[in-house]
């Protein structure tokens, strides 16, 4: 049972929505995109977005069958520094306006472990649709102990190139490899 459980938990996050799938929502509150990258050799910066949305169909009976979306802001940005985001937000990188999003769709899943997968999904970013693959790690699934309902949550990580989506200004002083760390909480929708 826990294997079923585990292996349509990761696969929330792929393929296809089906009739059998629930919908389940993000946790705002608790589900982050953390980057980084080295800068100059002398430092790894990082920066975050938090408080996005998105949805997972999730499909027990048939894993693969599930699918996840995410939407986040490009404006919603945080680095600690009022310059560096609006420097980011500049034409030498995403040339943001209100209303830019960044999104992920998932697109396929491998599950490589009791509770680990690879996750390939179309990431779009500074209007580039590129392949990404998330190597993805269930946490835990189960009632929320406050909220009363089903609940999951995983972690992720990958590797892109800035260059990839016309945002590799400066490099390679600036590294134009970003380390990409999620964690998200996703519950069940009403």
């Amino acid at each position: 049972m826990k294997s079923l459980i585990l292996a349509a938990a990761l696969a929330a996050t792929a393929g296809m929505a089906s009739a059998a799938a629930e919908k389940y929502v993000l946790d705002a509150s608790h589900s982050q995109v953390l980057f980084s990258y080295n800068h100059l050799g002398f430092s790894t910066t990082y920066g975050m977005f938090s408080g996005f949305e998105g949805e997972i169909m999730f499909d027990q009976a048939d894993p693969a069958a599930s699918s996840v979306n995410v939407a986040m802001p490009v404006m919603s940005m945080f680095t600690g520094w009022e310059k560096r985001e609006g420097h980011f937000m500049s034409g030498d990188f995403f040339g943001a306006e209100e209303g830019d999003m960044i999104t992920f769709s998932s697109t396929a899943i491998e599950l490589t472990g009791d509770d680990t997968a690879k996750i390939t999904g179309d990431l779009t970013m500074n209007d580039v649709t590129k392949s990404v693959v998330l190597d993805a790690k269930l946490n835990q699934t189960g009632d929320h102990p406050q909220a009363g309902k089903p609940w999951a949550g995983f972690d992720a990580s990958a590797t892109v190139l800035r260059s990839d989506f016309n945002l590799g200004a400066f490099a390679p002083y600036v590294s134009d490899e970003v380390e990409i760390k999620i964690s998200i909480e996703a519950m069940k929708a009403e």
